[in-house]
């Protein structure tokens, strides 16, 4: 990705961060399904060490796994979600940070979430993204990622009507399963879900991966995610 797409992404979200934390905060309260995965990741690393809620935008997410005792700290690439985030979440740490380079030491976070995180990348940004996840994940590290299923692009110029210039790119789940495991990480589960209602969300297929990094170089980690 250019710098001036990076830039335009993080312009976007801060022109709009308030206006998606009063219409996005609360959106969990719609998706039992996505509350059942987070409360499962989450029962899968307390106690454990730290994760990291990656793409936080205004803290819903580390905020549902804070409340469900995980040791959770968020980073997003916009200051205004960030700002929104704190704000929201007095107790929780959110810092600026950008995934493709991801400022965090080696195999220091148990788990990490990315709730469509990764819609903005285009497919060729994908390897180095998943590369810096599992750098930076312990082994046997748990990461739980959410995309939109299918290969168009969808172009927004304005937003809850400010002007924006970002694009969402959706993928099928064999191809970020591919990226994963080329990454160095062993897929563990992949689902998909229809699209709940329109007034809860844009109206597309949904995929969750929950992935592992291998105890040992060459190994599978021998604990998964139990329903």
């Amino acid at each position: 990705m250019t710098d001036k797409t990076i830039q335009s992404i993080q312009q976007g979200y801060d022109r709009v961060a308030d206006e998606y934390a009063r219409h996005l905060y609360a959106e969990l309260d719609n998706k039992p399904f996505d509350r059942e995965l987070l409360t499962r990741f989450a029962a899968a690393v307390k106690g454990k060490g730290q994760v990291c809620d990656l793409g936080c935008g205004p803290g819903h997410i580390a905020r549902f796994l804070h409340n469900a005792g995980a040791d959770v700290f968020g980073l997003d690439l916009s200051p205004g979600m960030l700002e929104e985030a704190r704000r929201l979440n007095p107790e929780i740490a959110f810092r600026q940070s950008n995934m493709l380079a991801l400022d965090l030491p080696d195999n220091s976070l148990v788990g990490i979430v990315a709730v469509y995180a990764i819609v903005h990348l285009p497919r060729a940004a994908l390897p180095q993204a998943f590369h810096k996840m599992a750098r930076v994940m312990k082994p046997a590290g748990l990461l739980l990622l959410s995309h939109h299923i299918g290969e168009e692009t969808v172009h927004r110029d304005e937003w809850w009507d400010r002007p924006v210039n970002i694009d969402f790119h959706f993928f099928q789940p064999q191809s970020i399963q591919r990226d994963l495991e080329a990454a160095g990480l062993v897929v563990e589960e992949v689902i998909e879900r229809e699209p709940y209602a329109p007034e809860v969300e844009h109206q597309s297929r949904r995929a969750y991966i929950l992935a592992r990094k291998p105890e040992e170089p060459s190994g599978r980690g021998d604990s998964r995610l139990q329903r």
